[in-house]
């Protein structure tokens, strides 16, 4: 690795600050010291590096990444080689990802949440379109820049479909087990509709403020993803619209058939609910009819191998089980589930099963009640009389007025040790939006940025102007960064161009006086020249006429005197009379040496 104060890669690209820490690699924001600009560079752990398969892996993400040139897919700009390690330079997103939004803000209004997923599903659509399927759709992975612009990142599990080699190998899952889809946790082959449903999973979770299925570990998640109904999002909040329930319902179906059938489809439905048009998605009833039925809670109380700390990824377990077969006769699917539950036990060390079987003696554990919606004091008496210590963190909400509960740590339903800590998140109210800066952007541009930002722009008046083009912003209201609540409007005034001028009179000025005042006016001279009694170089005409108003740049034309036009002098010459006479068939009568001659 070369070496300067700070560290660079390949020449090129010097490291600034550790921006995050994933599942095989860190990210840097690094300066291109080529282009001089800001990147964000992947570089590879140590020990991944070493392993031939993985930097196949990486080498792979790099190229399949790299074709996809999208406006709601971070950029995947070079690749290469540094001593022992890989890195990967992509587009720097600045903004905060979707995981960040969420800690900050619990939940995330319907429309702004419909219109992140409509996004990420547009990323998604066009990926799939050339083969690659991203595979670990999370908040984490969905950046949402200071104007609200959506971009998926870090295709870093994706494979193309066309590929010959399957990654997710029997006893590998790869993949973020809160988010990731019944097949990835089964071990099978994923397409498209896999991304379908994580995306379910994450608009879910930005609607409620917590996902669907949650426990103590990864493999815990993922047996819940193949086998457990999600709680319907409006059991959750009531204040949801049931057309955005159905669509979130819909995407995270068990069945792949059952879902929608491409990200496309998905985005569809998601644009129509925001247009407020008609979905395709069923209402819960019809949900409801196809689900797989929860498993028995003996089932349920599986433990699983212990993971690595520093890795969401679920590697190395045996993939989940599927929904048992009613074809196989009754019990057998149960009975092949609760062996495997077992042996999971018995390798992770039972801990798990044993506790929730009551047969781990120590602090006992109660049950989390729900006060989500509660106000602060309800909700701490409540905690408080189940035995729980209880600390209140505060942050702004759009949904959730002032004052009441808008998600609680651990969440509710769960066992948790009498005498521990239930953190409440309480609104503080919406939060103040800074308003953005739209002076200078065209009018549907301003509109829309404004929009992104959770407020309504909307042009007022239009008004003449000689610095600002036609159809721009010239001024807004609140001014940039003032403080609004969302849904505030910002009114727009827009350029309407310059104002018509009047045409200065340049008639009888000289040439050069006519060019210098019609320029310093704003208008575009034009010379014709033509003899004229004025002296030459003075402007006798001009079009269009002195003191009519025009628009700027219009031309101009200028008559200038060429002077007095040329005259023959007079013919001063003495000329003897012509007497001979002719007529139409006549020949010459005169004679050779005199005047003419006639007949006696």
């Amino acid at each position: 690795m070369a070496s300067t104060d700070r560290q660079v890669y390949s020449g090129r690209y010097e490291l600034r600050s550790k921006l995050a820490r994933g599942g095989m690699a860190d990210v840097f924001l690094s300066t291109d010291l080529l282009l001089d600009r800001p990147v964000a560079l992947k570089v590879l752990f140590p020990e991944f590096a070493s392993d031939p398969a993985f930097v196949q892996r990486f080498r792979r993400e790099a190229q399949a990444a790299a074709r996809l040139n999208h406006p709601n897919v971070v950029s995947v700009f070079d690749w290469g080689q540094e001593g022992t390690t890989y890195f990967i330079v992509m587009e720097y997103v600045e903004g905060s990802s979707l995981a960040e939004v969420l800690r900050s803000e619990g939940r995330v209004p319907a429309d702004r949440a419909a219109s992140i997923a409509a996004d990420v599903a547009d990323a998604l659509a066009f990926a799939h379109r050339g083969g690659v399927v991203h595979r670990d759709v999370k908040p984490g992975n969905v950046m949402v820049g200071p104007s609200g612009h959506v971009k998926v990142a870090d295709f870093g599990i994706a494979r193309a479909v066309s590929t010959a080699e399957n990654l997710t190998q029997v006893g590998t899952v790869m993949g973020t087990a809160t988010y990731f889809s019944p097949e990835q946790a089964r071990g099978e082959d994923v397409d498209p509709r896999s991304d379908v449903y994580s995306l379910g999973v994450v608009l879910y979770e930005m609607l409620t403020g917590s996902p669907p299925f949650t426990g103590d570990n990864p493999v815990a998640v993922a047996y819940k993803q193949v086998q457990e109904r999600p709680v319907p999002p409006r059991e959750r909040l009531a204040a949801i619209p049931v057309a955005l329930e159905a669509i979130v319902l819909k995407a995270l179906n068990k069945n792949p058939a059952d879902r929608y059938q491409s990200a496309e489809d998905m985005r569809n439905d998601l644009l129509a609910f925001r247009a407020g048009r008609p979905v395709v998605a069923e209402p819960l009833l019809a949900f409801d009819a196809g689900l797989t039925t929860a498993v028995p809670a003996a089932a349920a109380a599986t433990t699983a191998l212990p993971m690595e700390p520093r890795t969401e990824a679920v590697r190395r377990v045996a993939p989940v089980p599927p929904p048992p077969d009613d074809r196989k006769g009754p019990g057998r699917g149960w009975l092949v589930l609760a062996l495997l539950a077992l042996l999971a036990a018995i390798v992770g060390g039972g801990y798990l099963l044993a506790d929730s079987l009551g047969l781990i003696g120590g602090t006992d554990r109660v049950v989390v009640d729900d006060v989500i919606g509660a106000t602060e004091e309800e909700a701490t008496a409540q905690l408080e009389a189940d035995g729980f210590e209880v600390a209140v963190e505060r942050g702004a909400n759009e949904t959730v007025e002032e004052g009441r509960v808008f998600a609680q740590n651990p969440e509710p339903g769960l066992r948790f040790e009498e005498g521990g800590t239930i953190t409440l998140s309480v609104s503080s109210g919406p939060a103040a939006i800074s308003v953005p800066s739209v002076v200078g952007l065209p009018v549907d541009e301003a509109i829309e940025t404004l929009f992104r930002a959770g407020l309504a722009g909307e042009e007022v008046s239009r008004e003449e102007s000689d610095t600002a083009d036609a159809g721009t912003v010239i001024s807004q209201s609140p001014g940039a960064d003032a403080s609004a609540e969302r849904s505030d409007r910002v009114e727009l005034v827009v350029s309407d161009g310059p104002a018509p001028r009047p045409v200065p009179l340049v008639v009888s000025q000289t040439e050069g006086e006519a060019f210098s005042d019609l320029r310093e006016a704003g208008f575009t001279p034009r010379v014709l020249r033509e003899p004229n009694s004025a002296a030459a170089g003075t402007v006798v005409d001009q079009t269009p006429e002195a003191g009519s108003s025009q628009p700027p740049d219009t031309t101009v034309t200028i008559v200038v005197s060429s002077g007095a036009p040329t005259t023959l002098p007079p013919d001063t010459t003495t000329t003897v009379p012509d007497t001979t006479t002719t007529t139409e068939d006549s020949s010459d009568t005169t004679g050779p040496d005199g005047p003419p001659t006639s007949d006696p």
